[in-house]
């Protein structure tokens, strides 16, 4: 992490709400980036809160789940429960692994949910940048959950992504072809190649001012679910960019756009899952 993100790192976790309580490097996979922290509202509800676990961006080459503290305390002194694992990047590893691990993340904090206080069958998916496009891809190529014995038609109440990549082809970037693999192969790393319609309801946001993502990724993806009758919203929020998409979900800078009452109110809407969606 350079000077400017690590200033930055410090500025938002001292700008985080006080209002939750944390459990720090529950294991929920091998080696030291098989690490998750979970953040509880401070006062137990009488009934088991939604899950939320949040997958952070990176390039899918860093990332630090204590960098995202504002996250998970601004999302539990909600009223959510909020795990924030690590995970495998590269040059450690490469597409598909990155998935593998969020997806032994996901199912963790599933087994783990009645414990924390939290409902399981109110277990959302919520990532910015390359986290955005790992939480597309558990909820669209049922490969990766079901590598963990998961369904997300069964077991995801719902997803969103904060300027996500989810058509990116063709690459330009010398790394992010070795991450993803040969060309010929790569269709199949786009969670816009997965659609088909049965995915759990998801939200996508972006900000028009995005230099990083483009913003047409949330709008094209949600064409081809809404087209295959999906549930699906996406809305580009006027003057922000990549980063200020999740910073706007802490308090001093809440005014620049509505993501927090987005989130907030898509998961307030969505009922839990459970067996019966299978059979829709």
């Amino acid at each position: 992490m350079g000077l400017a993100a690590s200033v930055l790192a410090a500025l938002l976790a001292l700008a985080a709400p006080s209002g939750s309580r944390v459990t720090h490097d529950l294991a929920y996979g091998p080696g030291e980036r098989g690490r998750l922290d979970v953040y509880r509202p401070r006062r137990q509800a009488a009934a088991p809160e939604p899950l939320v676990v949040f997958l952070y961006g990176g390039g899918w080459q860093s990332g630090d789940k204590a960098f995202y503290r504002f996250i998970g305390a601004t999302l539990a002194s909600r009223g959510l429960v909020v795990a924030i694992p690590d995970y495998r990047v590269f040059p450690q590893v490469r597409y598909p692994d990155f998935l593998r691990d969020n997806a032994l993340a996901v199912r963790f904090a599933r087994d783990h949910a009645a414990e924390w206080g939290a409902d399981p069958g109110r277990l959302f998916l919520v990532g910015h940048s390359a986290g955005a496009y790992d939480v597309a891809m558990l909820a669209l190529d049922r490969r990766w959950l079901g590598q963990a014995g998961l369904d997300p038609r069964r077991d995801i109440a719902g997803a969103v992504g904060l300027a996500g990549p989810y058509d990116f082809l063709p690459l330009r970037d010398e790394k992010l072809k070795i991450i993803f693999g040969p060309e010929q192969t790569r269709a199949d790393t786009q969670p816009i190649n997965h659609v088909d319609g049965r995915a759990p309801p998801m939200l996508l946001l972006a900000g028009d001012k995005d230099r990083v993502v483009d913003p047409g990724n949330a709008t094209r993806l949600a064409a081809a679910i809404a087209t295959r009758g999906g549930e699906v919203e996406a809305r580009i929020l006027p003057d922000l960019g990549h980063v200020g998409v999740l910073t706007a979900i802490l308090g001093p800078f809440r005014h620049r756009g509505p993501v927090l009452r987005s989130i907030l109110d898509f998961i307030a809407r969505r009922p839990a899952v459970d067996a019966a969606r299978l059979a829709a």
